[in-house]
């Protein structure tokens, strides 16, 4: 793995056009009269994503690609809560528009990932004014729960439930994700809690959590920024992962076939 991640931070631009393009399809699909409660979250999806291509960030250490206040850590966690509550709620909604014999704990597993993606957000949130890295564990803990709850729920629909073919490919689709994402973010929680057991070492004398440190805390996300490409400053292959996946690939591929399927009259 390159120490220096330049070219695949500039790659990320990718990202935008992609974006750009299934936002405006959906759109597109809304003003035809497409589902509202699919198309919505996922244009808030990609209009965020688009930005966070242009503008990448990770919260530990304020560390950012361009040195702007665009790429600061709280607005980019502004917009991410947003994203993310709404791109959950789009595949929690997707499970009951499917859970055609309404099936009880199936429309309980789906609710289940948005207070599970709810309950994340305080925890990004506390880890951002706290400095607390032990607490971003536990917002990647919860992400765990509600893709496995997803999976889950996907797995026992497509196995008892007869749809059209391009629905029950939904189903599949989330099946196979959650078969790599889950393994792959077990790994993750153990990088995270060995990352937050080397800052403790290192600052065993950890301030007390007072009001006082959470107005310090919040004025760094919102000033403080630390240029690099140094791969450690982003996690490495891990990150790396994470940011094209999530950002410029994978997830909003899957969030526009899902408006291509679901969204549309």
């Amino acid at each position: 793995m390159p120490t220096d991640f330049r070219p695949f931070l500039w790659l990320l631009l990718l990202g935008v056009p992609l974006n750009v393009y299934f936002f405006t399809k959906g759109a597109g699909s809304c003003a035809d009269g497409g589902d509202p409660k699919i198309i919505l979250p996922a244009l808030i999806f990609f209009g965020v994503s688009a930005y966070r291509c242009l503008f990448p960030n990770r919260y530990e250490g304020n560390v950012v690609f361009h040195d702007t206040k665009l790429s600061a850590s709280l607005p980019t966690r502004i917009l991410a809560t947003f994203s993310e509550v709404a791109y959950i709620y789009q595949f929690s909604h997707v499970i009951r528009v499917l859970n055609v014999n309404e099936i009880g704990w199936i429309d309980a597993l789906s609710w289940l990932m948005v207070v599970a993606v709810g309950i994340s957000q305080l925890f990004v949130w506390s880890a951002i004014l706290t400095n607390r890295l032990r607490l971003y564990v536990y917002e990647e803990l919860g992400w765990a729960v509600l893709f496995a709850a997803n999976t889950i729920a996907s797995g026992y629909l497509y196995a008892t439930t007869s749809l059209p073919s391009a629905r029950a490919g939904l189903l599949l689709l989330s099946l196979g994700f959650g078969f790599v994402y889950l393994p792959w973010q077990f790994i993750h929680l153990r990088s995270l809690w060995l990352n937050a057991g080397a800052n403790e070492s290192e600052n065993e004398a950890s301030e007390p959590m007072t009001l006082a440190l959470i107005k310090r805390n919040a004025a760094h996300a919102l000033h403080k920024r630390k240029p690099s490409t140094l791969s450690g400053d982003w996690g490495g292959a891990i990150g790396l992962t994470w940011m094209t996946a999530y950002w410029a690939s994978l997830i909003p591929l899957w969030i526009y076939h899902v408006v291509r399927v679901l969204g549309t009259t």
